[in-house]
């Protein structure tokens, strides 16, 4: 048997006293540089020795206070690792950390972009015009389909995808994460295979387990998924489903190629495959950017959008575009779960929708994106940072840093220095793995606490 190694001497010696009751539940430990003048260690030991005692689960980190000890439950007889909502609490902690707002703290791993580029949309001044247009219909449930004036927008801005759909094609929903929630209960059953990107969208895989279905996760690559690893899976266990994002993907910032995309379709084609397109990003890119569901014309697609991101995340308005067929069961879960959507927030983005400000709104957006992403590439250069790709604008880029072999340490450490990442694992169909990849917001990627961090540890 090896050695420990020093690092894990020394999370012994504190798990230890913890066990004893020298340290109790909710006593801060000392900081790293209290504990490195006590005991003579470096400080990639005293930090290693920490991430030891987090996931043996007896200290957590706490926003720029520093390491705590827990307490500890005891396990039942249940055999937790079987129970769905245990198996998506990673995702559960994750989404929680998206929400937290504490003044003076970063969120370099939250997945939207700051109010302020948001701010434009004024959408005080739309309310006049949503009730104008007939307030009495605002105290009723909306259709099941939806605001009809909203998916008649809709309508126009597929087109401009050059994809021609009719109003009856279009389901509107409380978003992109309610449209995939309804896909899920049509098509997938406890038990049933279904496929994924990995790394992917977090919140998916979530969904994913409370269903109990099983995920197998197709590697991505900077120019989409891996189409090899995809048919092999696909012919071990015939899966109907496979949930994908072509643009400014959810981690890694890459887009799908044409090329892929074509071979893509023709392996749904060929396995009778159904892909859902989650292209929630829409708003972020230029109208001319590859969509599946436009190649593909809603045979095997069904293509997911939203305005959280790109308006606001309060409306909760997205849809669902697919064939007449398809939308029209998707519609009737939709009415068994919710009555209808939110009528006046689909009215507030129709109003918004038809006024040209919004392509003025999209258009500074979309350039405050591109001016970002480069400032956040050159930023990771110069930090020594291997990026995943090189999009020339994406919310997200994907890193990984010299000597960081595990971005959930990294994670530990910023969030104990005010610093809030999204650690690679909780993006991987396994997150138990390691991994040393992370996701981060361009939009706050010149934090100057992170980047003392970065330096401090090569």
């Amino acid at each position: 048997m090896s050695r420990p190694t020093l690092a894990q001497q020394v999370a012994s010696a504190i798990a230890q006293q913890i066990t004893d009751g020298a340290l109790k539940a909710g006593e801060k430990l000392p900081s790293l540089r209290e504990y490195m003048r006590l005991h003579g260690h470096s400080k990639n030991t005293v930090i290693t020795a920490y991430e030891h005692l987090a996931a043996d689960g007896l200290v957590e980190a706490r926003h720029g206070q520093g390491f705590f000890v827990i307490k500890r439950v005891a396990h039942t007889s249940e055999d937790e690792e079987s129970q769905p909502y245990n198996r998506a609490l990673d995702t559960i902690w994750m989404m929680r950390q998206q929400f937290v707002r504490d003044p003076g703290h970063s969120h370099l791993g939250e997945g939207f972009p700051p109010v302020e580029w948001l701010m434009d949309m004024r959408l005080d001044k739309f309310h006049r015009q949503v009730v104008r247009a007939g307030v009495t219909t605002l105290f009723r449930y909306g259709t099941r389909l939806g605001n009809a004036g909203l998916r008649a927008r809709l309508v126009q801005k597929l087109a401009d995808y050059a994809l021609p759909v009719s109003p009856r094609q279009l389901v509107t929903t409380l978003g992109a994460n309610h449209a995939m929630d309804l896909i899920i209960r049509r098509y997938l059953n406890p038990g049933d295979p279904v496929l994924v990107e990995d790394p992917g969208y977090y919140p998916l895989f979530g969904k994913l387990q409370l269903q109990g279905a099983r995920m197998f996760g197709v590697p991505r690559e900077p120019d989409g998924p891996n189409l090899q690893a995809l048919e092999q899976l696909i012919k071990a266990h015939r899966p109907r489903l496979f949930f994908l994002q072509s643009i400014g993907h959810n981690p890694t910032g890459s887009d799908l190629s044409p090329a892929k995309a074509h071979q893509l379709l023709r392996i749904a084609e060929t396995y009778d495959l159904l892909l859902v397109e989650n292209d929630a990003m829409a708003d972020f890119k230029p109208s001319s950017a590859i969509k599946l569901s436009a190649l593909d014309q809603l045979n095997r697609t069904l293509y997911v959008g939203s305005f959280s991101k790109s308006v606001s995340a309060a409306l909760r308005v997205g849809f669902i575009a697919g064939s007449k067929q398809r939308v029209e069961e998707l519609a009737d879960i939709k009415m068994i779960l919710h009555n209808s959507g939110a009528e006046y927030s689909e009215r507030t983005i129709d109003v918004i929708l038809g006024e040209g400000h919004f392509l003025r709104h999209l258009s500074r957006l979309q350039d405050r994106l591109r001016h970002a992403t480069a400032r956040g590439l050159a930023l990771l250069d110069e930090l020594g940072a291997e990026v995943f790709c090189r999009p020339e604008q994406s919310l997200y880029l994907w890193a990984r840093f010299p000597t960081v072999e595990d971005a959930n340490a990294l994670t530990r450490l910023c969030l104990a220095q005010g610093v809030m990442l999204a650690p690679g694992a909780i993006f991987s169909t396994q997150p138990k793995n390691t991994v040393p990849w992370t996701r981060l917001n361009v939009a706050y990627l010149d934090d100057p606490v992170f980047c003392r961090i970065i330096r401090e540890l090569q």
